[in-house]
């Protein structure tokens, strides 16, 4: 078998969220965010889970950045709390800086590289209470709180990401409703949607005006959307679903344009798109120094007439599937690469989460054997080896997640991390998984 083996400069890291990691959710300041409103609300998320405690890393973080060192990780790609910064508006916290200021020189006397998302879904409610991403206000925000962490932070942080996963933060939220704030309306959806690429536009410039060198980019959420057969109508379908998954952000990303077949398609949901204004496109097209993208599986897609929003269904994969049901596709994120590549983007890119949910909550014998994660990451690792080989620049791989955490709508029901946490006692178990990547790490290449 081959060997698959990756460059000198390549990124190794690990990474986690503010709210599903964090706890300490009234503590020093802090007010709630719109998850900790959502989660109270009766069936919307696992068993009323809620980020009060969660894996208490707000008091814990020594031990794991320790731990983060020890299992040889080169970067920790991590995000800010907006209700710890900004707990009310226009009212700075000192309490929220000073505890990102320490962790980051906890990072800085390991030698690990901090790579911070700025926007990982935790909106304070009071910015909610006054529209939440569907009000432009809120891009103005998002300038204010961005500039704060440039201030404090911009020498010492190499790699910002604006946002994680719009499509999540927008579509998923306010239109599906499944995630915080949980509202159904396609007219909030698509300009939450704006709002947040917009906002993006701003961060890079606002960054580049302020006179930093270091990189900063947006990380997107993109699937692989796969007809079910060879069909005309299949084709159809899953073009329909890639323009609602992917090309809706990658587009004015990188084209300065929403692609019009999805418009008319959001046209016949009556969303009229007055929200975009006069230069925003430009904006949000500003150059930036990399793409990061998250990438779990891969959606097969059938022509569905009776379906009236996208004209598509799912179908479930034959492949094995993780405990989220997610069908393991390694063979996606090539595809995802290289199609990049060709149509999108010559920036480096860097996997900014890929990982695995699986049922491995029983501790044997000191360790988690969660083979089935190894082999998860073997094959995806494979996937962006065969595309650097074939010319492609990726830069890095952060693997999600650095250890069992709130899983959002999910509670503390499934578990990504490459450590076990006890949530009863906050004890830190690495897996199998965490040893076969730091092995892989060590030698930079898969045997």
């Amino acid at each position: 078998m081959n060997k698959t083996k990756f460059p000198a400069s390549f990124l190794w890291g690990t990474a986690t969220a503010a709210y599903q990691i964090e706890g300490a959710g009234s503590e020093d300041g802090r007010t709630p965010c719109i998850w900790d409103q959502f989660a109270a609300i009766p069936g919307k998320v696992y068993e009323a889970h809620n980020g009060d405690v969660a894996c208490d890393h707000y008091h814990r973080y020594k031990d794991d950045i320790k731990l983060i060192a020890e299992l040889g990780f080169k970067a920790y790609r991590f995000s800010i709390a907006w209700p710890r910064i900004f707990p009310e508006k226009g009212k700075l916290n000192p309490k929220g800086i000073e505890f990102y200021a320490n962790l980051l020189k906890e990072l800085k006397k390991y030698e690990i590289m901090p790579a911070v998302t700025i926007y990982h879904w935790d909106l304070p409610l009071w910015i909610h209470e006054e529209g939440g991403w569907t009000n432009r206000q809120t891009v103005e925000y998002f300038k204010e709180f961005a500039s704060v962490l440039f201030e404090h932070f911009g020498e010492d942080v190499p790699m910002w990401i604006t946002h994680n996963e719009p499509w999540c933060a927008s579509f998923l939220s306010y239109g599906l409703g499944v995630h915080a704030p949980g509202h159904t309306d396609w007219n909030e959806a698509t300009a939450a949607a704006h709002h947040i690429l917009l906002s993006h536009g701003e961060a890079v410039r606002l960054y580049r005006e302020m006179g930093y060198k270091h990189q900063i980019g947006i990380t997107l959420n993109l699937t692989y959307q796969h007809p079910a057969t060879g069909s005309e109508e299949d084709r159809m379908a899953a073009g329909r679903a890639d323009g609602f998954t992917n090309r809706w952000f990658l587009d004015p990303v990188f084209k300065g344009q929403y692609p019009e077949d999805m418009m008319e398609v959001f046209e016949k949901q009556n969303v009229s798109f007055d929200f975009i204004h006069e230069g925003d496109l430009a904006l949000i097209s500003i150059p930036c120094d990399f793409l990061g993208i998250n990438y779990y599986t891969r959606n097969i897609v059938r022509n569905n007439p009776d379906d009236l929003f996208l004209g598509g269904e799912s179908v479930r994969g034959t492949g094995s599937h993780t405990d989220m049901d997610w069908e393991v596709y390694p063979e996606g994120l090539y595809i995802l690469l290289t199609r990049l590549k060709a149509e999108y983007t010559d920036l480096p890119i860097y996997i900014t989460e890929n990982g695995a949910a699986y049922a491995d909550n029983e501790v044997i014998s000191g360790t988690v054997h969660d083979d089935e994660r190894v082999e998860y990451f073997r094959l995806h690792l494979n996937a962006v080896g065969k595309f650097i080989e074939n010319g492609g620049d990726a830069a890095g791989y952060f693997c999600w997640s650095f250890m069992d955490n709130y899983e959002w709508s999910f509670g503390y029901s499934k578990r990504f991390g490459i450590v076990y946490v006890n949530y009863e006692t906050q004890e830190r178990l690495p897996k199998l998984s965490a040893y076969w990547l730091q092995d892989v790490m060590a030698a930079n290449t898969i045997e």
